[in-house]
């Protein structure tokens, strides 16, 4: 979905192992950047970022690639948390409903 964060465009998906997933969030769990532990889905975020159509693109993830392998690579959401893609966060749904808003058009 579309969301406004800080007055800027984000992309961002409402984490559920039922709900649509956009096409960033689809291909991202065949690269394997998304990757679900139980009801817990672990996210490679240097993967996510700076842009996961770039990576995509590019296979530029990990040491090869030029990326970063180490400390926070890896985040950690929880069912009904939200991926902010865009700006490479996990966010409580607490905080996304304080701090984003919904575009309902786009």
């Amino acid at each position: 979905m579309k969301a406004v964060y800080k007055g800027r465009p984000a992309d961002v998906w409402e984490i559920s192992q039922t709900n649509e997933r956009p096409a960033w969030v689809k291909a991202a769990f065949e690269e394997n950047y998304l990757c679900w532990l139980d009801n817990h889905l672990r996210i490679l975020m240097s993967g996510l970022n700076p842009s996961l159509g770039a990576n995509l693109k590019t296979a530029a993830v990990g040491t090869i690639g030029g990326g970063f392998a180490g400390y926070n690579m890896y985040a950690l959401g929880y069912l009904g948390d939200y991926l902010d893609v865009t700006n490479h966060r996990v966010v409580s749904k607490k905080k996304f409903l304080k701090q984003y808003q919904i575009q309902e058009n786009a």
